[in-house]
């Protein structure tokens, strides 16, 4: 900047009203300083001059795993709704680290971000709670609960609504034995479908339901896939909640050399990319992963105006599909 200076023969402060746009500088001034600048190439501090305003215009992204298509899904919706307002998006990957979470966390409120937006991996994890407490930065949650926060700010889905009207399909066909392959039971997402089809199955004295919570992966889909099909009483319908998970039920069925739907029912949580070109198609309880991170951004960008918290729950809903037919010993269930 001096160098500018120098060259344009103005002093310092002169520099600093041109680049800022100030009113009380004339013509010819303004047009030396931009000369000076292109031959120096020089790049203002952005960082400086907005932290001398009060903020960086940055939103810290703090998300379980981006190799997931949903999570990345997620991130872009909140990106493009952060940009349009002028914020920048810095993404920390925490390959379903509770622990990088928190070290993410405390890193992102270090280099002032002025606000975060948070799908942790486990809502639990007291050293995570303990980085957002001391760093008293406005934070979103995305499909998560913290006790910390009161009141809520946060992005939820109705998963009970979609896990619902997926098992009542399941039972008007005949399933009298349904599964549900789930994550972490750590996180919200779990604990609601969980919920729901305990609820859902309990109307219905002769239909039961097994549950099976783990790990949003591969290999935990695949060994609950195989216990339950060796199980005493296999289940004729799985749900699958999580599209990484879904991976593993579905090599563990191939694996067996079983037919979808005839001998297994299928349904999973999210789409996975090129499930148009499955055969069958894919039963599938949806929810729109770049709606809910643009909400969320919005829910911050409210938050940092002083508007009153909220909390937004977007619709996750049953799509039938190929994969779900009558269950191979289909009896009408007998509603309680």
């Amino acid at each position: 900047m001096r160098q500018v200076a120098d060259r344009a023969g103005v002093a310092m402060s002169s520099v600093s009203r041109v680049l800022n746009n100030h009113p009380d500088v004339s013509e010819s001034m303004r047009a030396r300083v931009m000369t000076a600048v292109e031959e120096f190439g020089y790049e203002p501090n952005a960082v400086g001059q907005m932290l001398r305003q009060g903020a960086t215009k940055t939103v810290g992204f703090v998300v379980g795993d981006i190799s997931n298509h949903l999570q990345a899904e997620i991130a872009l919706g909140a990106e493009l709704a952060l940009e349009a307002q002028g914020y920048t998006m810095l993404l920390m990957n925490s390959v379903n680290n509770p622990q990088l979470d928190a070290e993410h966390i405390r890193l992102l409120i270090r280099r002032q971000v002025d606000g975060l937006l948070l799908s942790v991996a486990d809502e639990t994890h007291r050293p995570t709670i303990e980085a957002l407490e001391a760093g008293n930065t406005p934070y979103v949650l995305i499909d998560r609960e913290l006790d910390a926060q009161s009141p809520p700010w946060a992005v939820t889905s109705d998963h009970r609504g979609g896990i619902t009207s997926a098992v009542e399909e399941l039972v008007g066909l005949g399933h009298r034995r349904i599964a549900l392959v789930g994550g972490s039971p750590h996180v919200r997402p779990t604990r609601e479908r969980v919920a729901a089809i305990e609820e859902a199955v309990a109307r219905y004295p002769d239909v039961s339901c097994q549950v099976r919570s783990g790990a949003f992966t591969e290999g935990h889909g695949a060994a609950a896939t195989r216990e339950l099909l060796e199980g005493k009483l296999p289940p004729t319908a799985i749900i699958a909640g999580g599209n990484q998970i879904l991976i593993g039920v579905l090599r563990e069925i191939r694996g067996r050399a079983l037919a979808i739907p005839r001998d297994l029912s299928l349904v999973t949580c999210d789409r996975i990319p090129l499930a148009e070109f499955l055969s069958p198609s894919l039963s599938t309880i949806y929810r729109d992963p770049v709606a809910m991170g643009r909400a969320a951004a919005e829910l911050l960008l409210a938050q940092l105006a002083g508007q009153p918290a909220q909390v937004i729950t977007l619709p996750a809903t049953y799509e039938r599909a190929g994969s779900c037919s009558p269950s191979p010993d289909a009896v009408a269930p007998t509603h309680q």
